[in-house]
């Protein structure tokens, strides 16, 4: 394990842990060596710049050594400090939920998008660490969320984001297979469910593969099948103008515009920043 000697000051740490993260090919290092350093030390950007020669003393040599070593060993840095940002939010994570992921926001932009004047009913299916919820609900001061998931773990975990993000008065969470156990009528379903191919999760990254729960990977044998569930279990429970709204890999445009198709609905189709298709907002379809 790599040693930061306590006397070692702030500055000279986070050149230390870059320079060990870069020489393991980890094209994040510097940004990474940075946030290690301050969550070992319990110091902000602002105390790094301005007391960067300061030393980190016993107890933060041991933590940041400590991290450092995990990190090298293939561990996400948000799985090393046991949180991540989300929507400009602080999020909590926990072995049962996924980190959240840039690409993700596109559909909080998305359901902003489609209701600029809020809703009221919420329902996020398999919530994990809660962040599409908090986040909408943060947004909406008015509205109402259920979280939903099979695991208790990240359902802890989600509750305790809704607290720590100030929304836990307007936010419920309940243990469920999708929408199953659900009476509507809401104004909003919305997903992030596992829509990898079961033969693919292999060959993914470590870092994803090997620290992000499966439960939340593993889309079945075309990575569709949480698709199907969902699609033959929430139109019922959208009320008028409801919309569903499910993130998808960037080759599942196609298959989820006929499984909407198949279901009465109709599919719209946001792109991320890279251009991607990365959300389908769904309607029922309105015959004049």
């Amino acid at each position: 394990m790599i040693a930061i000697a306590p006397g070692t000051s702030r500055i000279a740490a986070r050149a230390r842990a870059a320079d060990e993260l870069a020489a393991r090919g980890i094209e994040t290092a510097a940004l990474d060596a940075r946030i290690l350093v301050e969550e070992a030390l319990g110091i902000t950007a602002t105390d790094l710049a301005l007391r960067g020669a300061e030393p980190v003393g016993q107890e933060g040599a041991e933590r940041l050594s400590t991290y450092l070593a995990r990190r090298l060993a293939g561990e996400p840095v948000a799985r090393v400090i046991g949180a991540w940002e989300f929507w400009g939010l602080p999020f909590g994570l926990s072995p049962e939920t996924l980190v959240p992921r840039p690409d993700t926001e596109t559909l909080v932009e998305a359901a902003i998008g489609l209701r600029s004047d809020g809703a009221h009913r919420l329902v996020d299916l398999g919530t994990g660490s809660g962040c599409i919820l908090v986040a909408l609900l943060t947004e909406w001061p008015l509205a109402f969320g259920l979280g939903l998931d099979r695991s208790l773990g990240a359902l802890r975990t989600a509750r305790a984001n809704a607290a720590r993000n100030g929304v836990a008065d307007r936010a419920a969470f309940a243990c469920g297979d999708w929408a199953a156990s659900l009476a509507g009528p809401f104004d909003l379903v919305v997903a992030n469910p596992p829509y990898i191919a079961s033969e693919v999760i292999a060959g993914l990254s470590g870092e994803v593969r090997d620290h992000d729960p499966r439960l939340a990977l593993d889309g079945g044998p075309d990575g569709l099948d949480a698709y199907r569930t969902i699609l033959t279990q929430v139109p019922r429970l959208l009320g008028p103008g409801g919309h569903l709204l499910v993130e998808i890999g960037y080759d599942q445009e196609e298959a989820l515009r006929q499984l909407a198709a198949a279901q009465g609905l109709s599919a719209q189709v946001w792109r991320d920043l890279a251009g991607h298709p990365r959300v389908v907002a769904m309607t029922a379809e309105i015959d004049c």
